[in-house]
């Protein structure tokens, strides 16, 4: 297995990650499948896990806790917060008080006292990014986490993170988390430069575009559903995007010399 940097952390990653949204009851309910699936990547050389504490109302974690008994060591093992984990407005967003909450929920679901890369899930216009950082940071300086990181950021976002950073001698943003593929391309246009700008490291998700990229989902048929209709509603249904995936299939194909 090819290993890469994650950015300026010093952590070897596997240059696959295993993304885990769809263990738990929106996607494989079966928990013995799922730990199968995360040992069958461990075998393989995959070292990298993501996941966050909203997949499966908390339930992949939990899962991860248990897939992951006796292999932590073997593991970068990544989440992220930010997002609504009850119908209260408390528990969400990325304010100081939420931060320290959820990262112990999220410590005790994944059965283990620190986590490799935490991340701010969401954009979150409500609080001050000074507030996030400095959380974050009192959270590396405990060893609760060895490194930070944001998931969906807008460039503009990032810029004023590694400004207060700087300023405020907080630690940085060392990863983004973007979504990114054949069919959507628009992080080249500002995230991937401020990425290698600020020396981060990207993780993409959705690199097969939620499957359209597989063959599973085709424009005359209704598309399959599942917990992904959910968190990007319009996605499996856009015609453009069926329209790319079903060509190769409908155009002639060039007989063979």
């Amino acid at each position: 297995m090819r290993m890469r940097q994650l950015g300026r952390t010093g952590i070897d990653v596997s240059a696959y990650c295993l993304g885990t949204m769809m263990f738990g009851p929106n996607g494989n309910p079966d928990h013995d499948a799922c730990t199968r699936i995360v040992h069958r990547a461990l075998d393989a050389g995959i070292n990298f896990i993501d996941t966050a504490d909203v997949y499966g109302y908390s339930e992949t974690e939990r899962i991860l806790g248990r897939a992951l008994s006796g292999r932590r060591e073997d593991v970068v093992l990544a989440t992220k917060f930010n997002g609504p984990m009850g119908e209260s407005p408390l528990h969400r967003g990325s304010s100081r008080r939420w931060i320290m909450k959820a990262v112990e929920g999220s410590l005790r679901r994944l059965n283990t006292d620190y986590l490799d890369l935490y991340q701010i899930h969401h954009p979150d216009p409500h609080t001050d990014i000074e507030e996030t950082l400095s959380a974050l940071t009192d959270l590396v300086r405990s060893g609760k986490v060895r490194a930070i990181g944001s998931s969906n950021l807008p460039a503009s976002d990032i810029v004023q993170a590694h400004w207060v950073s700087e300023r405020r001698g907080l630690h940085r943003l060392r990863t983004e988390q973007p979504t990114y593929s054949i069919l959507n391309r628009v992080i080249e246009r500002e995230i991937l430069p401020v990425a290698r700008r600020f020396g981060m490291g990207v993780l993409v998700w959705s690199p097969l575009a939620m499957g359209l990229l597989t063959g599973r989902h085709r424009k005359d048929e209704a598309p399959r559903s599942n917990a992904r209709m959910h968190w990007v509603p319009g996605h499996l249904t856009d015609p453009r995007k069926l329209d790319a995936v079903d060509y190769p299939s409908t155009r002639p194909r060039k007989p063979r010399r």
